[in-house]
């Protein structure tokens, strides 16, 4: 199911001003030193896709999509992923031996994946994570290297060797596990809706009825998009564009992972979280497919940072308080 992003230089300006004017933080993009700072780059925002015109690249996608997936009958195991290890593979050792993990991450989203404006360090629940993943594999957090990943290319920096794991509020997918491998769940997730606090909207289905709605590329809430009445949907490269093109009048509704619907509500008084939520998930680590070694010793980690409390005091630290739910409610347990 295709979309269309509008990448053109002036209304890229515009909304690098808009972050500018809201006090938002720039997008970031470039390699970043664990816990150092890094060049900031303003991404890009999508243009209104009207719907009729959005079937039929709907259309070509379902086939093409359907031809990659033609022996996939049954649904896929979101929760499975290779054991826990602590011994080193091939992945892993190519990775020491060039002396640096580069993990993508987010930048952008406030709780998750942010820089502080007043102490410029970097900081969120997944920070937190891939600071546990990168010092337990390569043992100097000095060897860590952070990457600004969009929300759009996540998994395309994984593929082009770009990153060699994103931590970055990604849901595991049945589609995703066909291109990239996963770690095992470290959170589980659904899709929630942001409005104006001025909306009439007293739900997600009101919301997202015969209005203008905006999630970013690649993600599991702009599938969500493509199954409601809605007039018109925005796509656009990172979920922070659509907290703007709200806060503009551009787009009536902003629909992604609660986490990180919270943290926008958080950030920004003038929005609210509406009741309902849909497409229940789990997120995980990205990294190549065959990169099992790797995998194992992300599994090993998660199992660790768990075990000895590190994941319930990230998540009461940073997503407590906004989420308001106790932290048993977002560990992934296999059913």
């Amino acid at each position: 199911m295709g979309t269309i992003t509008d990448r053109g230089r002036g209304r890229g300006t515009a909304l690098r001003a808009a972050r500018t004017a809201a006090a938002l933080a720039l997008l970031a993009s470039g390699a970043l030193a664990l816990g150092g700072g890094g060049p900031r780059d303003g991404g890009a925002a999508g243009a209104q896709v009207p719907l009729a015109a959005q079937r039929d690249q709907r259309d070509q996608q379902d086939q093409q999509d359907q031809a990659g997936r033609s022996g996939q009958a049954e649904p896929c195991d979101l929760y499975k992923s290779v054991p826990p290890s602590t011994e080193d593979g091939a992945a892993v050792k190519a990775i020491k031996a060039r002396r640096s993990l580069v993990v993508g991450i987010d930048l952008n989203s406030y709780r998750w994946g942010s820089r502080n404006p007043n102490t410029g360090q970097l900081e969120g629940f997944d920070i937190d994570l891939a600071r546990a993943i990168g010092t337990a594999i390569m043992g100097d957090p000095d060897k860590v290297v952070f990457k600004a990943v969009p929300t759009a290319d996540r998994l395309k920096y994984i593929k082009e060797g770009r990153v060699d794991i994103i931590v970055r509020t990604m849901s595991i997918t049945c589609e995703r596990l066909a291109e990239i491998g996963f770690s095992r769940p470290y959170f589980t997730t659904s899709q929630r809706v942001l409005v104006p606090r001025t909306s009439p909207a007293k739900s997600l289905d009101e919301a997202l009825n015969g209005t203008t709605a905006c999630a970013a590329t690649g993600s599991s809430a702009l599938e969500e998009l493509k199954t409601r009445p809605l007039k018109a949907i925005v796509p656009v490269e990172n979920n922070l564009d659509c907290l703007v093109l709200m806060q503009l009048g551009k787009v009536d509704a902003t629909m992604t992972d609660d986490g990180l619907a919270a943290g926008q509500a958080a950030q920004d008084q003038t929005v609210k979280v509406l009741d309902g939520d849909v497409r229940p998930g789990v997120m995980g680590v990205g990294m190549l497919k065959d990169s099992t070694d790797l995998a194992a010793r992300v599994n090993q980690v998660i199992n660790d940072y768990y075990a000895r409390g590190a994941w319930r005091a990230a998540y009461d630290g940073w997503l407590k308080p906004y989420l308001l739910d106790d932290a048993d409610r977002h560990w992934p347990t296999p059913r």
